[in-house]
């Protein structure tokens, strides 16, 4: 599996340092190919950076990791994404992190979906911090991902990919559902910044 990473912030550069630790084959696109470049020699053997379009046109599975308020410009420099699986981990948050600017009535995944029509979107990692990304700072824990998504052939991809990155998959149901979810990330964003539990938290729900 080919899997490719949209954005090379915190999130990004943190899931392909993930991968690439598990094995995976990974490109990394930015709308600034350079700097895509520098993240992907950072990280090492193997690993390919450059932009959006070259980055997504091999990938079975995208993961969309930039803000929501992004997710536009990148959907469309990525251009055809027929079939493919994208990951969107996005939470429509307010520039001051204490907010939704969409919800109820609709969800960024959802929208994301509109914009990219042809594609399988799947809502997950929505719910982690950055910081838990690394395997060892998991340990000793399963920590929850949820998802989400219309398509069952690609939550299925998604929940392998989950488990191989040693998280926990939770089928979440239908991409609708991504409007409870998306609220739930803010919540962890108001707990880890603004309540004091810092990054090392997430949800977690079990029904035993």
């Amino acid at each position: 599996m080919t899997v490719a990473i949209i954005g090379s912030g915190k999130m990004g550069s943190g899931f392909a340092r993930l991968l690439a630790s598990k094995g995976f084959d990974i490109t990394i696109g930015n709308k600034n190919p350079e700097r895509a470049v520098a993240v992907a020699n950072e990280i090492g053997t193997e690993v390919l950076g450059g932009s959006v379009k070259d980055a997504v046109s091999q990938a079975d599975v995208i993961f969309l990791a930039v803000k929501y308020e992004d997710a536009a410009e990148a959907l469309k420099a990525a251009g055809d994404l027929t079939d493919k699986v994208v990951i969107d981990i996005s939470n429509p948050i307010t520039a001051d992190f204490k907010g939704l600017t969409i919800g109820h009535s609709t969800s960024a995944a959802e929208e994301i979906q509109k914009l990219a029509p042809g594609a399988k979107v799947v809502k997950a990692f929505n719910t982690i911090f950055a910081e838990l990304l690394p395997t060892e700072s998991r340990k000793g824990r399963k920590v929850q991902v949820f998802v989400a998504g219309d398509d069952e052939g690609a939550k299925a991809t998604v929940s392998n990919l989950v488990k191989a990155l040693e998280f926990e998959p939770v089928e979440s149901g239908t991409l609708y559902n991504s409007r409870f979810l998306e609220p739930m990330g803010e919540m962890n964003i108001w707990l880890g910044f603004f309540l004091g539990w810092g990054t090392s938290g997430a949800p977690e729900y079990r029904n035993r």
